[in-house]
């Protein structure tokens, strides 16, 4: 079991930033890759940003340039670094783990709030 915590999550204005935190815990040394998903009112979820055990990283065209997944080494904690927010970035997001057990672990989610 991997156990996941999502922080961060707020209130910006348009154009600002925020730094989502997830924590992970159990065990972590079944991880082989880590992930930012969102979902907004009313939309699917989708994936944001996802980090490798092997340091790839892949990011929806809509994030590109202004998000930035990044990871500890241990992979305690997965960051993601959001500049430039704009009021679609509004969702829940969620952080999930991939494990080698072929089984998907997720957090509860953490609200962004961009306001225009």
């Amino acid at each position: 079991q991997v156990h996941l915590v999502e922080s961060g999550g707020g209130l910006v204005q348009a154009g600002g930033s925020l730094r989502l935190s997830c924590t992970a815990s159990g065990s972590i040394f079944s991880i082989t890759a880590m992930g930012w998903y969102r979902q907004a009112p009313g939309k699917q979820r989708e994936l944001v940003a996802r980090v490798t055990n092997g340091g790839s990283t892949n990011y929806a065209d809509s994030v590109k340039g202004r998000f930035t997944i990044s990871r500890d080494n241990a992979w305690n904690t997965v960051y993601l670094q959001m500049n430039s927010l704009k009021p679609e970035d509004t969702a829940v997001y969620y952080c999930k783990a991939e494990s080698s057990y072929g089984v998907d672990f997720w957090g509860k989610g953490t609200l962004v709030t961009v306001s225009s």
